[in-house]
């Protein structure tokens, strides 16, 4: 599959798979959103608020969800992205971002969108639509 408008109802984009959850990452991620609550990099405030260690912050999934469609932003855009957060990520975990396609219509496309973990859990869940120029 090469172009996105040649999806038929049930097929999936190729799965992506992050790279296990750096430290560094999520002080990236916190320096560029201003999110700078010590529960995503600081050890002891992450465990003092009864955590087993720092947790991603949820944007940080969400965002990484929205690289599914970047090969495609040729072909369109993402009009709408709602998600509900499942699960948290850890430092380590290992990432896999997913999305299926459920709808067509008018130039639209609904996707079903979502990011598990190593162990098969789901951590983001939601619809994603993408808009075809």
């Amino acid at each position: 599959m090469s172009r996105i408008n040649e999806l038929e109802i049930g097929d999936a984009l190729p799965t992506i798979q992050l790279e296990p959850v750096s430290r560094l990452d999520l002080i990236k991620y916190a320096g560029a959103s201003g999110d700078f609550n010590p529960i995503h990099t600081i050890d002891s405030d992450a465990e003092n608020a009864g955590l087993p260690g720092i947790i991603a912050h949820g944007m940080w999934t969400m965002g990484n969800l929205a690289k599914l469609f970047t090969p495609f932003l040729d072909e369109g855009f993402i009009q709408t992205y709602s998600i509900r957060f499942k699960g948290m990520v850890f430092l380590g975990d290992i990432i896999s971002l997913k999305a299926v396609l459920n709808e067509k219509e008018d130039g639209k496309q609904t996707f079903e969108v979502e990011a598990v973990n190593q162990e098969a859990k789901r951590v983001l869940s939601g619809t994603l639509v993408f808009s075809l120029q």
